[in-house]
């Protein structure tokens, strides 16, 4: 019988690939997108012809910060998951300085705020005026929840005496 054979590692020194690999894949993070919902969507829908970028720079995706050649592929990218993934992510408000203060013990804590989005408007909708949602979802204080919660505790507690 013959030894079992190890495998052979290839790339021993390969730091320098690994760098660059890491790189090369590097999206926006979720803040600077957020930033360009707020303040630039319209005009990042509407972009003028670059020929160094896909499909010339007319079919991007504002909430993932990518370019596409047609229209088909970017509405087949808005039905994929990772498309539903990035709109998840952003539905909390992005990580700021002062929430950093704050869990520095510069402050007092307060909650993030959620938020509902929609996927993009179509170029012709944002040619007619529509413009990227985003909504504030009204939070619930524990103080408001608690009365209703005591209110029905009661009545089960009523229904179980009877």
């Amino acid at each position: 019988m013959g030894m079992v054979q190890k495998r052979k590692k290839m790339h021993y020194g390969d730091t320098h690939l690994q760098r660059r690999w890491r790189v090369r894949n590097r999206r926006r993070d979720l803040d600077q997108i957020d930033e360009d919902m707020r303040n630039r969507s319209a005009e990042l829908i509407n972009q003028n012809v670059d020929l160094d970028k896909p499909g010339f720079a007319q079919f991007y995706c504002v909430h993932c910060a990518k370019y596409f050649i047609d229209d088909t592929a970017m509405q087949a990218h808005f039905r994929t998951k990772v498309h539903k993934r990035r709109l998840k992510a952003l539905e909390t408000e992005p990580y700021t300085i002062e929430e950093s203060e704050r869990a520095a013990g510069r402050g007092s804590f307060v909650q993030a705020k959620k938020r509902t989005l929609e996927t993009q408007p179509t170029k012709e909708e944002v040619i007619a005026g529509k413009r990227i949602k985003v909504e504030e979802i009204p939070s619930t204080s524990d103080a408001d929840a608690t009365p209703s919660t005591s209110k029905a505790k009661r009545k089960k507690a009523e229904k179980m005496e009877t």
